[in-house]
């Protein structure tokens, strides 16, 4: 990938009205049901953020909440970064926003309360949790001073052109433009204080952003793309001149198939983000999903020590199997013994039964008990629990300490299916986590 620092972000945005997704901040036009679904949409055509727009009404806090869920949910889909937006007032709408995955938060300078916010959030979360977005140069300009201290990124809404973004040199500023011709993105692109542009031209050329990427480069514009490490000619062929690729779900690690490229398969796989292979009973390039609609957008590509087979790992849109199987690999042949307990699925299968529990109460269960009593009954065997690993974790003899933290995770995962938390919530605030202190250093 090109330096995250050079290159020019192409950012769709996502604005949430009711439940819906529409089409700007003054047009109510439904384009998707499924804001989710749409954010991971836009996630696979190799995008470099997401802005994420809430027009709940003033003073509405369940529409607010709601909105908050799913940009959670937004979050959740993605693996870029989400620019929360919209509907900020105080510190706590900031707070849910970044506990909802938002990397960072946009605040409207056009509102003194948002200005206000600036410092208390940055001192808070840190200076590159806060954006600031603006429509009128005066609303900037009369407060550059705390920007430039405090603020990482400025994104101009509604922009007809450059506007007076120079007087930021350094500041990174992202434009929202209106659906314009490509000679116009490429124009806006070309002004060295423009960091990247969002609104409905990305929008709108989601599907052909391969092609105005490198339309871009063409233009010497840097733009953030796949570059294989490996070129086609580093590979090691077989006598049919093909690469043997076997391909594993990002999310599970589960082998979903196994098929062939050839160079302009390859190529193409690099290019577009979407597995292409060479099937050798047609003898032609195709698409996976291209008929069926389940489509494999590319995670990462490696290559073996031999140089002889790749290994890509997809998400995996629906079926990998032509029979409607998840994965081809679904006829057990040969095992030995019984299956081992997987360490990292042991969480996951216990707090599966607790929620099976949860739903169907079954007489004498500890589990129903607990559920039973509610939270306050729960909580405090949660806190008697945590006394008694402080106490175990004194002796040298890690036994006793095992057994009260295995006790305590059983009665936290109670805790959680009563909250409705999962593994999957914490494991993606860890994972969050973990990125955001990568992008820190």
């Amino acid at each position: 990938m090109t330096d995250d620092k050079k290159y020019k972000k192409f950012i769709p945005c996502i604005t949430l009205l009711r439940g819906n997704a529409v089409r700007g901040l003054k047009d109510n036009t439904i384009v998707s049901t499924d804001p989710a679904t749409l954010a991971k949409t836009y996630s696979h055509a190799n995008i470099d953020a997401i802005i994420v727009f809430d027009r709940s009404a003033d003073g509405s806090d369940s529409e607010h909440d709601a909105a908050i869920e799913q940009i959670r949910e937004i979050s959740a889909a993605v693996h870029v970064p989400v620019i929360g937006a919209g509907h900020i007032n105080r510190m706590e709408d900031v707070k849910k926003l970044i506990y909802a995955g938002c990397s960072s938060c946009a605040l409207n300078y056009s509102k003194q309360s948002n200005i206000d916010l600036t410092k208390e959030v940055s001192d808070k979360f840190g200076r590159d949790k806060i954006s600031v977005c603006y429509r009128h140069t005066d609303d900037v300009l009369s407060n550059k001073e705390l920007i430039e201290k405090y603020v990482q990124q400025m994104i101009l809404i509604d922009a007809d052109g450059v506007g007076d973004v120079k007087h930021f040199e350094g500041m990174p500023t992202v434009i929202d433009i209106p659906d314009v011709s490509l000679d116009k993105i490429i124009e806006l692109l070309g002004y060295e204080s423009i960091d990247g542009i969002t609104g409905n031209a990305v929008n709108d050329n989601i599907d052909q952003l391969s092609d105005v990427k490198k339309l871009c480069s063409d233009n010497g514009i840097a733009v953030n793309k796949p570059v294989a490490e490996y070129k086609w000619s580093d590979l090691k062929k077989g006598s049919d001149g093909l690469v043997p690729v076997v391909v594993q779900e990002d999310s599970t690690d589960q082998v979903l198939m196994v098929a062939y490229m050839n160079e302009e398969s390859y190529n193409m796989t690099i290019q577009t983000g979407i597995m292409t292979y060479y099937s050798r009973s047609r003898q032609e390039l195709w698409v996976k999903g291209e008929t069926s609609g389940h489509y494999q957008y590319v995670r990462s590509i490696f290559v073996d020590c031999d140089l002889d087979t790749l290994l890509a790992k997809v998400d995996q849109i629906g079926a990998a199997c032509h029979t409607g199987s998840h994965s081809c690999f679904f006829n057990k042949d040969y095992q030995t013994g019984e299956p081992r307990n997987n360490p990292e699925k042991v969480l996951e299968n216990v707090y599966d039964v607790i929620q099976d529990r949860k739903i169907h109460p079954k007489e004498g269960s500890y589990t129903d008990y607990l559920f039973e009593k509610g939270i306050d009954k729960q909580l405090k065997k949660l806190g008697e629990e945590s006394t008694e690993i402080v106490i175990a974790a004194k002796n040298p003899d890690k036994t006793d300490l095992v057994y009260e933290m295995a006790d305590y995770l059983y009665h936290m995962m109670v805790v959680m299916a009563t909250r409705d938390v999962s593994w999957k919530d914490i494991t993606e605030e860890l994972a969050r986590r973990e990125q955001s202190k990568k992008t820190e250093s």
